[in-house]
């Protein structure tokens, strides 16, 4: 039970509703033993009646005595039956405040997972996998939702009816009740040594289930791949052999499971048939009536369910705790980019890079090496470099979704550091390498860049992205649902789309990851034409590993194997460093 600690802040949050679901099950359960009471009393009285009809025959008492028999049996009915009626309405109302509980709780479980995925750094989601991510927010939190309504409701009810049926049952008769318990020991151990086996079984289980739901993730986002090389039925295979593998492991739980449940049954048949055997050397000794041997012959086979349903629970417990822990194991991850104190609301001066250094923690790549340099409001800066030079690396650093390894970066003299992470994001407009589009309307997905945005702005921004006459052109305009990812558009056509929603809330930094990549370079000068007019006033940071010779900028940065080999405008660069001639002699041809 320790792994599910982290639940009691929730519980202790609806503890209101827990404590009425809590006096309902009391109540249920004491009508529920109240009946056996009656029966036997009702039996008792019948034997009663019998030998009195037996003895009082051929006399006019004969009648009334029957008649007699007849009015307390119809009482005694309807008092069983009302009884009944209570014990069930109860218990309705029992389900109605725990299992609501239980759903109220996954509610706030998801969310807070949730919440604190979006807070996590880059480096946790580059190590993690996107199918172990959904399987513990979707699947754990089932899991650990069983626990908290089911598990939690059918323990308060074996708890709380043990103890009023050991209490009726002790109250008759102690010597009687002392041999029907007799197997319970028996019982406990046998708990305590399966739930220990459930225990390892349900975190495995859960393990390879995540597996599952990563390779499936996997394969059909990558599906356009899979099937261009005929890899479908090798992919199969895999993907089946896994599912073999977690058939295998959960068989093993059903296994331990199907020799719990008739351990249940037998240990409580047990009960049962010691009540019959001592209850009737009881009845021969007269200590008893024989309504006293049903009454515990009915105590014996309500304890029944609730006792066989011990193994479901602690079923239902062990898989919750192995969900839990790997629920924690999340929980326990604390984010690395903490966001600063100082809030600041517009950009007045200048980014100044000082001996930046930084390497990759999970692959240990050395990515910047004492890198600086200073932009100033208001330049347009070209940072140039072949593939894996650090270009992207630079632009992360700016948006800080990473920190230096060394060095620093300060913002109009601040560092980065200490200024608020959100509000400093909202001065930027990022279009990144990956042109990530969501499954929605262009319309939608453009507005993502600024909330208050109407058609009219949205309308603007794809013209200055030059993307506005390709999506008119399209059968439903800016109401086309693009796919998951963007997939039913062009790379082009996705990254236009980007452009126009990092620029549609007139951001005070604009930084172009390799965004103008997948045009052609008449829409390439047709999109820098439009950017140089819009955002004259803007500072914007064109990361690239070609220059369109046609474009300006106030400072070119070139960039080799992570570190700054030359800075300088257009003319003076192209006649002094013959790595930057190469690649603007490429662009020229292309």
């Amino acid at each position: 039970m320790k792994d599910l600690q982290t639940l009691n802040k929730y519980l202790w949050r609806y503890r209101g509703r827990l404590t009425l679901g809590l006096i309902f099950v009391i109540l249920s359960n004491v009508f529920a033993v109240m009946q056996p009471r009656m029966i036997s009393q009702a039996l008792d009285l019948v034997l009663q009646d019998i030998k009195s009809i037996k003895v009082a025959e051929g006399f006019e008492v004969q009648s009334e005595i029957i008649a007699n028999l007849t009015t307390n049996l119809f009482a005694y009915g309807l008092l069983v039956i009302g009884l009944a009626l209570l014990m069930g309405i109860f218990m309705y109302f029992t389900r109605q405040t725990i299992i609501v509980v239980s759903r109220l709780i996954e509610y706030d479980l998801r969310k807070d997972i949730y919440d604190h995925y979006s807070t996590l750094s880059q480096d946790f989601y580059r190590k993690s996998k996107v199918g172990d991510l959904m399987n513990r927010i979707m699947e754990d939190v089932s899991k650990v939702r069983m626990y908290i309504g089911p598990a939690i409701l059918y323990g308060m009810n074996l708890s709380t009816l043990t103890v009023l049926v050991v209490s009726f049952m002790i109250n008759v008769s102690p010597e009687l009740s002392l041999y029907t318990l007799l197997p319970l020991p028996f019982l406990s151990l046998s708990i305590y040594y399966v739930s220990s086996l459930m225990h390892k079984k349900s975190t495995i289980i859960q393990q390879q289930l995540s597996t599952l739901t990563s390779l499936a993730q996997e394969v059909y986002s990558g599906i356009r791949v899979v099937k261009s090389f005929v890899k479908d039925k090798q992919m199969g295979q895999y993907f089946e052999d896994h599912c073999n593998d977690y058939k295998d492991k959960s068989m093993d739980l059903v296994k331990v499971n199907a020799f719990f449940f008739p351990l249940m049954v037998l240990i409580v048949g047990l009960s049962t048939i010691f009540v019959i055997y001592f209850g009737g050397i009881q009845i021969s000794k007269g200590n008893i009536s024989v309504g006293t041997l049903v009454e515990f012959i009915i105590y014996v086979n309500m304890l029944t369910w609730p006792f066989t349903s011990i193994g479901w629970i602690a079923s239902i417990i062990q898989q919750a705790s192995a969900s839990q822990k790997r629920i924690d194991e999340f929980f326990e991850v604390k984010p690395k980019i903490v966001s600063g104190t100082v809030i600041k609301t517009d950009f007045n001066s200048e980014i100044q890079f000082k001996d930046v250094s930084f390497v990759y923690p999970d692959t240990g790549i050395q990515a910047l090496s004492n890198v600086s340099f200073t932009i100033s409001k208001g330049q347009k800066i070209a940072i140039v470099g072949k593939t894996g030079c650090g270009k992207t690396t630079l632009a992360e650093m700016i948006l800080r979704t990473f920190d230096p390894s060394k060095g620093s970066i300060l913002i109009d003299g601040q560092p980065l550091k200490n200024i608020e992470i959100k509000k400093w994001r909202n001065m930027l407009g990022y279009v990144p390498q990956d042109k990530f589009l969501f499954s929605d309307t262009i319309e939608n997905n453009i507005r993502f860049g600024e909330d208050s945005a109407n058609i009219n702005d949205i309308m603007e921004s794809a013209r200055k992205a030059a993307i506005h006459e390709e999506i008119e052109r399209l059968p439903n305009g800016y109401q086309v649902k693009v796919g998951e990812r963007g997939v039913t558009l062009s790379g082009g056509q996705k990254q236009r789309i980007s452009i126009a929603r990092a620029i549609i809330h007139q951001p005070e930094i604009i930084i172009l990851d390799d965004a103008l990549s997948a045009v052609d370079a008449n829409t390439e000068q047709k999109i820098s034409t439009y950017l140089e007019e819009d955002l004259k006033d803007k500072t914007v940071i064109n990361i690239t590993h070609r220059i369109n010779p046609n474009s300006y900028y106030d400072n070119i940065i070139v960039m080799h194997q992570g570190k700054i080999v030359a800075q300088g405008q257009h003319e003076e660069l192209y006649l002094s460093n013959r790595f930057y001639k190469h690649l603007m002699d490429h662009a020229m041809m292309e």
